[in-house]
């Protein structure tokens, strides 16, 4: 019997499940909440929660660890400073799944996965900013 052993493999090969989560991870971090299907957003959970839990310990070698995963500078420095200190307190359980109905094209069960105590603003700011960096560099060469 294989009772609760090993994880959801989702018709993928190891490597893009392991770029994918990757990403997932950062996309996660950095804008502290994102919609998927629900399978995803359960195996995401496992990841995210690593990495926060990895940005509370806070040594170099923990930061090592979190950038050969992630492998992006901006969500390291985010999770091993905004979030670290957010979560200090927090024992674990970083991360929250709503459900979010069925997709339109498949009926896939779709899910929001979202940080406990997010940052509101923090979604779709890095967004924002490039499209008013967009907007004032159009306005420069008129």
């Amino acid at each position: 019997m294989r009772h609760k052993s090993g994880y959801r493999k989702l018709n993928r090969t190891a490597s893009h499940r392991k770029a994918m989560f990757s990403n997932m991870t950062a996309s996660l971090i950095a804008h502290e909440q994102i919609t998927t299907t629900l399978p995803k957003a359960k195996e995401l959970r496992r990841f995210a929660d690593r990495m926060i839990s990895l940005g509370k310990k806070g040594a170099l070698h923990h930061r090592r660890q979190a950038f050969a995963f992630l492998r992006d500078d901006a969500a390291v420095a985010k999770l091993f400073g905004a979030l670290a200190e957010r979560y200090k307190e927090r024992p674990g359980g970083y991360t929250r799944i709503l459900k979010a109905g069925f997709r339109y094209g498949d009926a896939a069960p779709m899910a929001v996965i979202e940080l406990v105590d997010r940052d509101p603003d923090a979604k779709g700011a890095e967004d924002k900013a490039r499209h008013e960096a967009e907007m004032a560099e159009a306005e420069a060469l008129e």
